[in-house]
């Protein structure tokens, strides 16, 4: 049994499970949903005094990058956006008005982006300056082969970029995983990515962490800050219902963390007014406030919902193609009031589009290659990128066939505007291809890549990896192992520390040699009881630091 030493809880029962009162204040969930926060908990400790060790060189990396003060918006269309009712073909328009007789657009309907080839509809009006303005680009027949037509297993294809096989990591999660590889003790100083009035997205997820902070409102998170404290891991005994208090309270604790500095830029912020009170207006106000008061973000998610469009499709789609482009000017007019327009990038995202012919209940059903839109000054002139998909040579489903594998539009987002180098890249996408993927010219290029960062190409070869035994004894199984394969012979430490920072052993503090194989069973050389939960080690040899998280089951 345990007992807290706080006077407004009682005694544990005999199952070792303390009374329900205590179990309900500290159910995570429903806790941190209370707060207006939708994973917070999976962002540790920024600016946190515990921290227990200087940057690495690997998580100094993006904010040493030249592309340091650039944005990145993703704006989710969900449900499956018709890309044919939102750039429309007016190239071969009979082709494109045949299949649609009850929902095509007419001409008398079109804002021209380009005369006799496409065009947008009325309700996108707000976009024709964005266009005229050299501020709008589209990508054609964005896709993948064999697409999934699922909305939840095509929303993970769009996140996870793996055509194989589920996965539940997403390529911006592994591209931060491999930026911040000490993320639970020292993370950067502003969350690296963050979701707005969206519940958590795949695509921020890592091998071993969520680099995603969603929320609903700043001004919630400044109520936040303003009356909650920091809560107390004293009196926590050695059991398992407390180590698992123990555990959302330190979540609960580095999640104020980032709360405090998310409110801080958006109180450095003033709105610019004009943005419709509707979904996306307000999710681009606030992301707008937080750019503009310098918090460092870097990718930040949005979600306009509804594009299921099975029927009813004309008035459905044309209300939210109105909203859309209604948020994305005031959006642009705000930064470029503050002059932060040429610094931040927003693309759409849908999980598929919909299919070329209306079905029988005026809309559509879900289909295959959708164009993606762009909007930024840094695009440096309007225009298209790729090929339209051919609408005269439809698969059996009625489908088009995709021209621009999607992964192709995020490498040249990572490379020519994140100034992700290629090799990274390739691994975030999850390129076996045995080479890059080519960038599309959408009118920005960077003008050089990451820089160099000292040890990560040398010193050492590090991983983790998990017992699996075949005998009775489950105790042997899923134990972290580290491997160690040094590049040349020094003197190597290993330290073991918890998610608040704290050193909790030292698992080696010895000389290895060149090209040997060291193996650390973590558990054992400890030689303390480990709780459950995640941990990070950090391996020191000369002047160079590597790190990685790994967990205890």
């Amino acid at each position: 049994m345990c007992e807290t030493n706080h006077s407004k809880y009682k005694k544990v029962n005999k199952e070792g499970s303390c009374n329900t009162e205590d179990h309900k204040k500290w159910n995570r969930r429903s806790f941190l949903q209370a707060l207006g926060l939708a994973g917070g908990g999976s962002m540790m400790l920024a600016n946190t005094p515990l921290s227990v060790s200087r940057p690495s060189p690997l998580s100094m990396a993006l904010s040493q990058a030249p592309s340091d003060d650039k944005v990145l918006i993703l704006v989710r269309l969900q449900g499956g956006n018709d890309g044919f009712n939102t750039i429309i073909p007016v190239y071969d328009y009979d082709v494109y008005a045949n299949a649609r007789p009850l929902i095509r657009i007419p001409p008398s309907e079109f804002i021209n982006l380009q005369q006799n080839e496409f065009a947008m509809p009325k309700p996108m009006n707000k976009l024709e300056g964005v266009w005229g303005d050299g501020k709008m680009r589209v990508v054609h027949g964005v896709g993948y082969e064999d697409s999934s037509l699922s909305h939840f297993k095509g929303s993970d294809i769009y996140a996870n970029t793996n055509l194989q096989e589920d996965d539940r990591t997403g390529f911006m999660g592994r591209y931060f995983g491999e930026i911040y590889p000490d993320y639970f003790f020292n993370p950067p100083a502003s969350p690296p990515s963050i979701q707005i009035g969206s519940i958590g997205n795949l695509i921020f997820k890592g091998p071993e962490s969520d680099y995603s902070f969603a929320v609903s409102n700043p001004r919630r998170l400044l109520q936040i800050i303003e009356n909650e404290t920091f809560y107390n891991l004293d009196g926590l005994e050695d059991c398992t219902y407390d180590d698992k208090v123990r555990f959302l309270r330190e979540a609960t604790n580095t999640t104020f963390n980032y709360a405090d500095v998310i409110s801080a830029a958006y109180e450095r912020s003033s709105d610019f007014g004009g943005y419709l009170d509707d979904s996306l207006g307000r999710q681009l106000s606030i992301i707008s406030r937080l750019i503009k008061g310098n918090l460092g973000t870097k990718v930040y998610l949005v979600t306009l919902g509804g594009f299921d469009t099975h029927n009813n499709q004309i008035q459905r789609h044309q209300q939210l193609l109105n909203s859309f482009s209604e948020a994305i000017s005031n959006f642009y007019a705000d930064l470029t009031a503050s002059g932060w327009d040429d610094k931040v990038l927003t693309t759409t995202i849908s999980e598929f589009g919909r299919r070329f012919r209306e079905n029988g209940s005026l809309g559509t059903d879900h289909g295959t290659a959708a164009p993606m839109m762009f909007f930024g000054t840094a695009l440096n002139g309007n225009g298209f990128a790729g090929e339209h998909p051919d609408m005269n040579n439809l698969t059996r489903g009625g489908n088009v066939t995709n021209t621009t594998d999607f992964r192709r539009v995020y490498a040249t987002i990572m490379k020519d505007w994140l100034c992700i180098d290629e090799d990274t890249v390739g691994r975030a996408l999850l390129d076996t291809n045995g080479g890059p993927f080519e960038s599309l010219d959408l009118g920005f290029n960077c003008s050089g890549t990451n820089p160099s960062i000292p040890g990560a190409g040398d010193g050492l070869v590090h991983n983790v990896s998990y017992t699996n035994s075949n005998d009775s004894d489950a105790t042997n199984d899923n134990k972290p192992v580290i491997n160690i394969v040094p590049n040349q012979t020094a003197h190597v430490n290993v330290d073991l520390y918890n998610i608040i920072g704290q050193k909790v052993a030292t698992l080696r503090n010895e000389m290895m040699m060149e090209g040997v194989a060291y193996s650390i069973n973590v558990k054992d050389e400890a030689k303390t009881r480990l709780s459950t939960g995640q941990y990070v080690y950090l391996i020191q040899t000369n002047d160079t630091e590597y790190s990685k998280s790994l967990i205890i089951s």
